[in-house]
């Protein structure tokens, strides 16, 4: 199928796509500035998740994100405390794609005017965040911006959050992970996402307020886990689940890996190609099935499988390449660190993403 048509949510994917490889343009010709010097970028990771910057032997990784609309919903249920692991995954799993272990964080929140007791939740949470992922937070900003910053009208404040993160490389790895030394055969393995994490939210509300009007976030959740979801607010702001320890714990195994897709923005297929190098493709077929939410949003929307695998995880928030011999080891060790781990699939010499699930097959040129 094209991923080039219009999204459902209202924009490009291409226009998106082609606007972010022209920052990134402007962004390399300024490379020659640290030519040479401590902070000098590395332009081996084009197109991956993160990237490097050296300070001689040292080799940093360095990632930027935010929430997204996923604020909104916090908004409209008044909850604060969940987003800052939200803000970390974004960022810390980003550096761990790239097999830099996630070690410090500074932020910024944009509010159009200030409230003590929603700063707090929100900073509580990425504390609780933080210690999870053993990473210290050391730098921060609150710039009140009046009517530039917009939002849901009952919010107490209305605000955006991003971050940017830093990590070391881990010291089994020689360089970083970018799938250059992957090769038909090795395994593919997924480990399972319990929500929709940060991303994919714009169709996801314009699905529900289609649905249940605007204020669709007080509506029953009707899915099959709706003993933990009274609403479908409390659905869509489950907190995402940050990976970054469970991979550093396979690393500090000793376990191969060649490569490692965060799946964000984009779905399963257009984030893994982000990681298969040299003409290479994939085929999975035993990936963890989509998640309750996500399938009765796409009943209720009468959303095709190829538009909901393109936007949303459906159920799996990384993908892993390891060798045949160690998949078992690989998916044992992220089990005991507490994730839900299983072999998806595997490598191909031709190029293209094949999902193979319970809709039918989906293939991606």
């Amino acid at each position: 199928m094209s991923t080039t048509s219009e999204n459902p949510a209202g924009y490009s994917i291409q226009e998106g796509n082609a606007a972010s490889r022209n920052a990134y343009n402007w962004s390399k010709k300024t490379f020659q500035n640290r030519k040479g010097k401590p902070g000098e970028p590395a332009q081996d990771l084009d197109g991956g998740f993160s990237n490097e910057i050296r300070f001689g032997a040292e080799r940093l990784g360095i990632s930027s994100d935010g929430i997204g609309t996923k604020i909104e919903v916090a908004e409209r249920m008044n909850k604060y405390d969940t987003l800052g692991y939200d803000l970390i995954a974004m960022t810390a799993d980003d550096l761990i794609a790239a097999g830099f272990v996630p070690t410090n964080l500074s932020n910024i929140i944009d509010v159009n005017h200030l409230d003590y007791d929603v700063v707090d939740q929100m900073m509580r949470g990425l504390h609780d965040a933080a210690n999870f992922t053993k990473m210290a937070i050391t730098g921060g900003e609150i710039a009140e911006l009046g009517s530039r910053i917009d939002g849901w009208p009952g919010a107490k404040m209305n605000f955006n959050w991003c971050s940017t993160a830093i990590g070391v490389l881990h010291p089994s790895l020689a360089q970083p992970l970018s799938g250059k030394t992957a090769q038909a055969g090795h395994v593919v393995v997924a480990l399972r996402s319990p929500s929709f994490r940060s991303n994919g939210y714009s169709l996801a509300r314009k699905t529900l307020h289609k649905a249940f009007g605007k204020d669709w976030h007080e509506a029953p959740y009707d899915g099959t886990d709706g003993a933990e979801y009274p609403t479908w607010g409390d659905a869509m702001l489950a907190p995402s689940l940050i990976y970054a320890p469970g991979v550093a714990a396979l690393l500090d195994a000793g376990l191969p890996v060649h490569g490692i897709a965060h799946i964000t923005g984009g779905g399963l297929a257009d984030n893994f190609k982000r990681v298969l190098k040299n003409g290479l493709g994939a085929v999975l077929d035993n990936l963890f099935p989509p998640l309750p939410a996500m399938q009765r949003l796409m009943e209720i929307g009468h959303l095709s499988p190829e538009t909901a695998y393109l936007y949303w995880n459906m159920g799996t928030g990384m993908l892993l390449v390891t060798e045949e011999v160690s998949a078992a080891a690989v998916v044992d060790s992220l089990q005991a660190s507490g994730y839900d781990a299983q072999v998806a699939g595997h490598l191909t010499a031709e190029s293209g993403v094949t999902l193979r699930v319970g809709a039918g097959e989906l293939r991606y040129a």
